[in-house]
């Protein structure tokens, strides 16, 4: 082993320089740069005398742990009082964690956390919340709180964007729960750049994680999104947090969905569902209700279908029209469905199904606001084109689950069993589904089709001709 030599490191980004300098290269501290030893390790590779392969290893301040010997109970998950948020966290808060919650807009970011917020200040007296935000005031917010009922005196408010007040104000509130609002509005003094660009973005995320993890209070972040959707700022943003929500909604309907995309502590494909109201956020339980449309009789053009999102069954109606032209090119309109894949669809469904549409405007859409991409809507997508164009409507009760091919093959689709479990708790007792697919719930009767003129047959669709 050589002579042990020194270096210096930062404290705030751990970067390493041979000399102590005042202020550090990479995040620009002042008076972060501690020296540590370093050795130079000689290693003996296979083969061959004994040599220097490595530059230098830094000695530990404490002792690697067998895993045996750590406690999980004190990084457990905490519910915020909240099912559906739960749900997607994977159980709750962890303590120490960094959430970052991002969406358009006026989705509801500041309306749900307000709600988190309150909901964990009434779990008991030793819970208190700090709800920081720079882009309202104090009194707008409390207006807010008016509103939506989340009004609590353990719930404290803060109109701050400046990093080094925002953590004065943690050790002065002591919280257990920690919200910024938002990211891209917090600066950092001793950092270059304006707010919300990239190198304050990173660094007030760096700040705050480490504020995290040093003293266990969770932290949850609102984050801006670009108009493609995606979160604004650095894609390292992404990498610094524990986990990354989307909040997702329609403008022209109440309905939210929280969706998981990373998850350090649980499964990262869960979604959750809210409703936005005047009076605040209402989580839903039982979404399927809100995309089926209630009728006292059923009517040709519509079939009911399963999709899953994430992890969640969810039931959700096409329905089609399909009116005569005499326009030399037909009309094709799509609403809720990926229109490339539906005219697709509609292909399959005048060359293997028989069903004439070459002279014929077809309208396609769904209900409820819901948007269905997975390919196991294809074939309620096609009855309900098959339906509308041979003026036969669908038995009531009855739901449609498939993926079809360009030869008109009907596939199997994943997660059929708990599809059809689905269906069936809410009072659907027939089922046509692709071959193989698997025993079917109690109670519910089961039709397996191979093709596409199969499943007119069985939906007796094909004796009408098309209007």
């Amino acid at each position: 082993m050589a002579k042990p030599k020194s270096n210096f490191r930062c404290s705030e980004c751990q970067c390493t320089v041979p000399k102590w300098v005042g202020r550090c290269p990479e995040c620009n501290a002042w008076g972060s740069m501690t020296e540590s030893q370093v050795l130079t390790a000689v290693v003996a590779r296979p083969g061959t005398s004994n040599a220097k392969v490595g530059a230098g290893a830094v000695l530990p301040t404490t002792a690697a742990t067998p895993i045996t010997q750590i406690d999980g109970r004190v990084t457990r998950a905490k519910p915020t009082g909240i099912d559906e948020l739960d749900r997607v966290l994977g159980g709750g808060v962890v303590p120490g964690s960094v959430v970052l919650l991002a969406g358009e807009p006026g989705v509801g970011k500041s309306t749900l956390l307000l709600e988190v917020v309150h909901r964990w200040a009434r779990q008991s007296t030793d819970e208190r919340a700090l709800y920081v935000t720079g882009e309202e005031s104090a009194g707008q917010v409390r207006l807010r709180a008016d509103r939506t009922g989340a009004v609590h005196e353990r719930v404290f408010l803060a109109a701050e964007s400046d990093l080094a007040t925002i953590l004065g104000h943690v050790e002065q509130v002591r919280p257990s729960l920690l919200i910024v609002d938002s990211v891209q509005t917090m600066i950092a003094a001793d950092v270059d750049g304006v707010s919300g660009g990239v190198t304050q973005v990173k660094a007030v995320t760096s700040a705050l994680t480490s504020l995290a993890k040093a003293s266990g209070v969770p932290v949850l972040l609102i984050g801006h999104v670009t108009k493609d959707g995606a979160v604004a700022g650095p894609r390292s943003l992404e990498h610094l947090v524990d986990v990354v929500l989307h909040f997702e909604g329609d403008k022209h309907s109440t309905l939210r969905m929280v969706r998981g995309v990373k998850n350090r502590f649980g499964a990262a494909d869960e979604v959750g569902c809210f409703e936005l109201r005047e009076d605040g956020i209402e989580e839903v339980r039982d979404p399927s209700g809100l995309f089926l449309q209630n009728r006292s009789e059923v009517v040709p053009g519509t079939a009911v279908t399963v999709t899953m999102d994430g992890k969640r069954p969810l039931l959700g109606e096409v329905q089609a029209l399909v009116a005569s032209t005499h326009m030399p090119a037909p009309r094709r309109a799509v609403s809720g469905l990926d229109s490339a894949r539906v005219a697709m669809v509609l292909a399959v469904v005048e060359r293997r199904g028989g069903v004439g549409l070459s002279k014929h405007d077809v309208y396609a859409a769904t209900v409820g606001g819901m948007r269905m991409t997975e390919p196991s809507a294809d074939l309620a997508l096609a009855m309900a084109v098959a339906s509308a164009a041979r003026d036969r409507p669908i038995a009531e009760g009855t739901v449609v689950v498939g993926e079809v091919g360009l030869a008109g093959e009907v596939r199997r689709v994943p997660g059929i069993g708990r599809r059809l479990s689905e269906a069936a708790r809410l009072g659907f007792r027939h089922a046509v589904v692709p071959l193989d697919s698997g025993a079917a719930p109690a109670g519910m009767r089961v039709t397996e089709v191979a093709t596409l003129r199969d499943a007119i047959r069985a939906l007796a669709l094909r004796t009408v001709r098309a209007v």
